[in-house]
């Protein structure tokens, strides 16, 4: 399989963030749908950045043991030692709280804490105007909202932006889906115009993929290098990417996550 070029091109994070209000995309391509995650750990970001498209799950329950609010930031030469960072959250209506509705509990609180632990763990890295410019982006949400998911989201995109990914980036809430889980997922796909859904770990453990089928939409599956020696993969699904960004800088780790793209998507799936 060729991965699609029809990537929708942005002038800006901010205006990266943004969803399409025709929801329809471009034709074609391989989509990923991820819930919207705090500086999202490397496993994460290279599921989307092995994608055409991103569709922020932001219209499902936000959990609070989940990375939706919180991400683990890990010290620079020594990545087992490990501290999260967490944004208190308000549920307005409780448990079923949709991610898009919650709150920010302490907006101010939360962008000092952000800012100080972010140049506490990785100030002093070579890369640290890379990882400040994600950083920046993200302090700059702070005054403009109280969604948690927008801040989260634009963690996200900063990152992808830092690693040169230009591709589109909509959200499931403006897309109408049955409620199933597998259902909602083939129906955004569809909604979207996508011809394939990359699925990660998670997603197999629970993935219907009649609902794809109906569609004809073709299921990849995605997942990281396990049983490797190299430590960004090795701490790939537990700590914030911030941390790999720090340790090889942005132009390194698209390298390596191209070649990861490129090992699955072109050299095909297992």
């Amino acid at each position: 399989m060729t991965l699609t070029s029809a990537f929708c091109a942005t002038d800006s994070i901010a205006a990266s963030s943004a969803p399409d209000p025709s929801h329809a995309g471009s034709p074609g391509g391989v989509c990923a749908i991820h819930q919207p995650n705090l500086f999202p750990r490397l496993s994460t970001v290279a599921k989307l950045y092995a994608a055409d498209r991103w569709i922020v799950l932001d219209n499902v329950q936000f959990a609070r043991r989940d990375y939706q609010h919180r991400a683990r930031l890990a010290a620079l030469d020594e990545p087992a030692r490990q501290q999260w960072l967490t944004l208190p959250t308000r549920l307005p209506h409780g448990r079923p709280t949709p991610i898009d509705q919650a709150r920010l509990a302490e907006p101010g609180r939360s962008r000092r804490t952000v800012s100080l632990l972010t140049r506490q763990y990785y100030g002093r890295s070579r890369y640290w105007p890379a990882v400040r410019d994600v950083l920046d982006a993200v302090l700059d949400q702070f005054e403009d909202t109280d969604h948690v998911s927008d801040v989260a989201e634009a963690s996200t995109v900063a990152l992808l932006a830092a690693l040169g990914w230009s591709g589109e980036i909509l959200r499931s809430s403006a897309i109408p889906t049955r409620s199933g889980r597998s259902e909602r997922l083939a129906d955004l796909a569809a909604a979207t115009s996508s011809t394939h859904y990359l699925c990660g770990t998670g997603g197999w453990r629970y993935l219907d993929t009649q609902a794809f089928d109906a569609h004809d939409i073709q299921v990849l599956s995605f997942h990281t290098p396990a049983d490797t020696g190299d430590p960004l993969w090795r701490w790939a699904r537990h700590i914030s990417s911030l941390w790999a960004l720090s340790r090889i800088g942005p132009e390194a780790l698209a390298a390596l996550l191209a070649a990861q793209r490129d090992h699955r998507l072109l050299g095909g799936f297992t």
